[in-house]
């Protein structure tokens, strides 16, 4: 028989998933905000509405890429070196 799982034995689960949740946001913000400010975007005046329009037609054409390829498969990216490799190559560390 299955032990149970009380209330806060729940809780506790929930408040570890938030933040993990919380690490992994704030890992993807810092992974854009170093792309941004490489790229010159963090100095140029962009209206919000407008990086969000942008940043909808990157995903779409990442997404496209998805499903192109093998299953699980991603799409080569550039390294630093201007080699590709697959995602789990390239370090996001800056």
């Amino acid at each position: 028989m299955a032990a149970r799982t009380s209330i806060s034995d729940v809780d506790a689960q929930i408040e570890k998933l938030f933040e993990r949740r919380r690490l992994m946001v704030a890992k993807a913000a810092g992974r854009f905000a170093r792309a941004a400010t490489k790229s010159g975007l963090a100095e140029m005046e962009i209206a919000d509405e407008e990086l969000d329009r942008i940043f909808e037609e990157i995903a779409a054409r990442f997404r496209k890429g998805e499903k192109k390829g093998a299953p699980g498969a991603s799409a080569p990216r550039r390294q630093p070196s201007g080699e590709t490799g697959t995602a789990t190559e390239v370090s996001h560390d800056g």
